[in-house]
């Protein structure tokens, strides 16, 4: 069956959710330059102004996915871990999942982080990582061997999905958000086996948990939104980590079967903090903040935040108890287990 862009639009424009065959044609089209800036434009704000669907979001991914520069031939015997967050949350908090990435190779897992430059906020992972000393240059050849070597890789996005160049212009000119806020976490080339995703908008949790069912079956992970305040005290807004400022919200994911999730930090111990004790100015400050999070160096605040991330993505990965991982991660960052990733120059 044959498929056209108008009647697509047709469709959207009408409120209509597209069938997986449209919206499969309709990313293709995206993707491989196909579409006009207008049909372009009218595509995204049609999705936005409908209300994307996990199928919908799911084509957009494989379809992006499909355009990509993968990374092949890594060994399975162990876990590989993605921890990432959409981002959106305006939070201008200290790299949070950066140091638990690092974090996390420190203690003899193997991590392949995907990410870009910052957007909404202060640093982004690959403004922090840069920073640090860590190569944005990895190209899909030599990630097996830098993975054994050190038990961290960075994937700078825009050096894996080089058909996203075709809707930059687009999106810039827009100026508003689109399903595209939400891709990054679900793009990673290495295909991560286990993954702790952080989603910055509470709406867009179930959405990005039935997206990841549909995209990778066989992935084991959190999508989590951290709340600010307990009980009553609730306030508007949140993260796309955990945090010691509120629970955490959102769904644990095992081989495609979603639960909901609730981790409250003060069940284990952690006390609550104010979310200001975490905010960086710019980038000089990100950069200061994650060297102080590495050593041990950083306030509690910091410290808690980066533990209780290290703590669940240790539970993803080994299996174990979350109470048991969240005192082994407070330990570990008490301790500045990954200092050896702090260097002014690794290059």
């Amino acid at each position: 069956m044959s498929y056209s862009m108008r009647d697509i639009l047709d469709a959207l424009g009408n409120g209509v959710d597209l069938t997986p065959e449209q919206a499969a044609f309709a990313f293709r089209e995206l993707f491989e330059g196909d579409l006009s800036p207008a049909q372009a434009g009218a595509l995204l704000m049609g999705l936005r102004a409908k209300g994307e669907t996990a199928l919908e979001l799911a084509a957009a991914a494989r379809a992006g996915l499909e355009r990509s520069r993968l990374v092949t031939g890594l060994p399975q015997d162990r876990p590989i871990l993605d921890i990432v967050g959409t981002g959106g949350d305006l939070s201008n908090s200290f790299n949070c999942s950066t140091a638990v990435s690092l974090y996390l190779a420190a203690l003899g897992h193997r991590v392949v982080k995907h990410g870009n430059r910052a957007v909404s906020s202060s640093s982004g992972s690959a403004d922090a990582l840069e920073g640090l000393g860590i190569r944005l240059d990895t190209g899909p050849d030599e990630v097996k061997a830098e993975l054994a070597k050190t038990g961290f890789v960075f994937l700078f996005a825009p050096n894996y999905h080089p058909a996203f160049a075709h809707i930059a212009p687009v999106r810039r000119e827009m100026g508003v958000r689109t399903l595209f806020n939400l891709m990054g976490p679900l793009l990673n080339p290495a295909r991560p086996s286990h993954q702790l995703l952080g989603v910055g908008q509470e709406r867009a949790l179930e959405l990005m948990a039935d997206t990841l069912a549909l995209t990778a079956p066989d992935l084991t992970a959190f999508v989590i939104h951290g709340t600010v305040g307990y009980g009553e005290e609730v306030g508007k807004g949140g993260f796309d980590e955990l945090t010691p400022f509120g629970p955490a919200v959102g769904f644990a994911l095992d081989r495609g079967k979603i639960t909901p999730l609730n981790i409250d930090p003060r069940e284990y111990g952690i006390p609550a903090h104010d979310p200001d004790e975490v905010r960086v100015a710019d980038k000089a400050a990100a950069l200061s903040a994650i060297r102080d999070v590495l050593t041990g160096k950083a306030n509690a605040a910091m410290q808690d935040m980066t533990a209780l991330n290290l703590g669940a993505a240790l539970h993803l990965a080994t299996g174990k108890a979350l109470a048991d991982c969240l005192r082994e991660a407070r330990q570990a960052v008490a301790d500045g287990a990954a200092s050896r990733f702090a260097g002014e120059d690794r290059r």
